[in-house]
Parts: C-alpha cells; structure tokens; sequence
C-alpha cells in the first residue's frame, strides 16, 4: 500500500521512492547516486504547506518545505533499511533545522515515508541509530506530501560542479565518508 503523491510520477514497476530531508539537497544527491540499486536521485521540496515553490520561496524559511531528495530505488538491489543507514551516516539528525552553516527548517532532518511499511522502518532507523549519537536524534518521520522537482540547476549540482566551494568543502568530504563507511553498498564506478 502506498500513500499517494499527487504532484509528482509513480516509481518504475517494481521500485519505490525514498524522499529524505538532511540538510542540502546536493549532498544528499550526490551520496545516494553513488549506491547500487538506486536509479535516479531528484533534488526537490517536500512537505510545505503550498505545491511547487521555487528555492527563492523555500530558502525564505517560511513555506514550511524542506530540500529533499527523492531517490528512485529497486529493492531487491538495495534495501530501504540500508538507505536510511546511510542516511543517519552522512548528516547530523541531532540539530533542528540546522546542518552545518546551512540554518533554517528547509535544512531539518525528515525521513518522508511513502507507505506504512517505510514508516515502521524509518521509526526502526532511529531507533538503530540513536547510539551512534550524544544527543537524541530530532529526524522527523511524516507521510511524503506536495513534493515537487527543483528547478533544473539543481539537478546533478555536484557532479556538474566539483570545483565549487561548496562542492569541495562541503558535499566531497561527506561523499568520502560514505566510499569508506559504506563501500558494501557502492555501485561500481564504471557504471
């Protein structure tokens, strides 16, 4: 059973859609783009109180929506269980609305479920997680609602530029972390 997600396509038959909220949609793209199994990984906002804004609207603060990504997923390839391990990995669920320098709700920690059995697994996650971390763990765990694609810039931000100082400072050294914690669960780089 799946909960409906009227903006946006149904995944491809067979696949399910994770949407994760951890901070800068482009770190979280170019992490998850990176594991076998997945098959497309869309920058977006999700779970605002309006349906497609723009990142001008967003980056206000005050649309209630978060940056996203949306990760098109086989799951006989890689298990919902293991994206949301990566997910706790690669960003600080401990801060409200916050990772890093980024600071404002579209930053929060959110786990966006697309069905009931998600929701059991992301409360699983936390639970799993929680000794990992000094602090509790403030990830929210909510039924996907409103999402919609970022605008097109977006869209593959790293990989079209790595030189960028964000890139280098910031989204490379998680992308790092990720390749040694996880390396079980990369795709193999010729593909």
């Amino acid at each position: 059973m799946s909960l409906s997600d009227p903006l946006g396509p149904s995944p491809r038959p067979g696949n399910e859609f994770a949407t994760l909220a951890g901070g800068c949609f482009w770190c979280l793209e170019a992490v998850f783009e990176e594991i076998r199994g997945v098959l497309d990984v869309e920058s977006g906002y999700s779970n605002g109180r309006f349906p497609a804004p723009g990142y001008d609207e967003v980056c206000t603060g005050t649309t209630g929506h978060a940056e996203v990504a949306r990760i098109e997923f086989d799951p006989r390839r890689v298990a919902y269980a293991d994206l949301l391990r990566v997910f706790f990995g690669i960003h600080d669920p401990t801060t409200r609305n916050r990772q890093g320098d980024d600071i404002g709700p579209q930053y929060r920690s959110a786990i966006f479920f697309h069905s009931p059995e998600q929701q059991r697994q992301a409360d699983g996650a936390i639970l799993e997680a929680r000794p990992s971390f000094a602090a509790p763990i403030l990830t929210l765990v909510e039924p996907v609602k409103d999402y919609s694609r970022a605008e097109d810039y977006h869209q593959e931000y790293f990989r079209r530029n790595p030189g960028q100082a964000y890139c280098k400072v910031v989204i490379a050294p998680k992308q790092e972390d990720f390749r040694r914690t996880f390396s079980r669960l990369r795709r193999d780089p010729a593909t």
